[in-house]
């Protein structure tokens, strides 16, 4: 059985994880050498950035050799994640056996705080691109990177279209497409797609100060490794 991981921890972003987990859940449907779980430090409840909870169904114990790993990301949690020695020991030990190694988001500086995007080409959510490079990576502004084993998708709904890639590398296109056609993934924003001239640069980079802040405060190791 080829086990793809979804990493659950406190705070992340609920669409980061869902939306490819859905994805390559049907993947396992299609294809039942795959399957999906969704792991964490210990068994309960975790709580998102949102009112959602989710519960994972393996702790990192019983997941020693995946075949992937999907990492998620958030804002202010996901920041404090980057000195989680726990979750960054765990990366680095399945990461060295996996086939897959994958972020979505932020989750990308997780990726990168466990050594694993050096010298890699990764993206993540543009209003944090800048810091893939204190991890050794090369940043690259698309909807998704893949640079051998490790694939990295940008901002939150970005995951679905990395994981649709994935499944059609390991699976091929006509899966892809039938995954595709199941989840009805065919996106018609109600305002029209981006126009990324008009992005609001200084908004989100007041919210990313102000998330970089919470998320040091008291943390020189993780203020020492942001360059704050």
């Amino acid at each position: 059985m080829k086990t793809i991981a979804f990493v659950l921890y406190p705070g992340l972003t609920p669409l980061d994880l869902v939306g490819p987990l859905q994805v390559l859940s049907n993947l396992g449907f299609l294809r039942p050498e795959f399957e999906t779980v969704v792991v964490a430090e210990h068994p309960g409840v975790v709580q998102s950035d949102s009112t959602l909870r989710i519960e994972p169904d393996r702790t990192f114990d019983e997941v020693p050799e995946p075949f992937g790993i999907v990492v998620p990301g958030g804002l202010v949690p996901t920041l404090r994640a980057l000195t989680d020695e726990t979750l960054l020991g765990w990366l680095r030990r399945v990461s060295s056996g996996a086939d897959v190694v994958g972020s979505v988001c932020t989750g990308a500086l997780i990726l990168g705080a466990a050594g694993l995007l050096d010298g890699r080409r990764a993206t993540t959510h543009w209003a944090f691109l800048d810091l893939l490079e204190v991890f050794g990576a090369v940043p690259v502004s698309q909807r998704w990177v893949a640079d051998g084993p490790v694939f990295t998708a940008a901002g939150v709904s970005a995951g679905i279209d990395a994981a649709l890639h994935l499944a059609a590398t390991l699976a091929g296109e006509d899966v892809a497409r039938q995954i595709q056609f199941g989840i009805e993934y065919d996106p018609h924003p109600p305002l029209g797609p981006l126009n990324w001239d008009d992005a609001p640069r200084q908004e989100w980079a007041a919210a990313r100060a102000r998330a970089v802040a919470a998320a040091t405060d008291g943390d020189s190791e993780l203020a020492r490794r942001l360059g704050v």
